[in-house]
């Protein structure tokens, strides 16, 4: 949490104040001291701009783009074969993509 903090450049007092509590808490939260609330932990999620997930380390990923967790919750929403072929396609783009800049790294 604490490189997430500083990334955002925020002092442990400025964090403490956008989530509610102080800058010792942070500092005991950063350090394994304490644990947060689920409440306090979504407040700290949302300043560091990240999931919950990730800020208790269950995904390796942080989502900051606000529309793409949108479109991924739109996909829980599908029809499994839908779901699966709309994925063809963002795989077959991907794909593309990933071909493309090797190739412009490789030239």
């Amino acid at each position: 949490m604490a490189i997430l903090r500083k990334e955002n450049g925020l002092s442990r007092d400025a964090l403490g104040k956008t989530v509610g509590t102080s800058g010792a808490v942070i500092g005991k939260y950063e350090r394994d001291e304490i644990t947060p609330s689920v409440e306090i932990a979504k407040r700290i999620a949302d300043a560091l701009d990240v999931s919950l997930d990730y800020l208790a380390g269950s995904t390796s990923f942080p989502i900051r783009d606000k529309k793409m967790l949108y479109r991924l919750e739109l996909m829980e929403n599908i029809d499994k074969h839908q779901r699966a072929t709309i994925l063809e396609v963002v795989d077959s783009l991907l794909q593309s993509y990933q071909l493309s800049s090797t190739r412009q790294k490789l030239a």
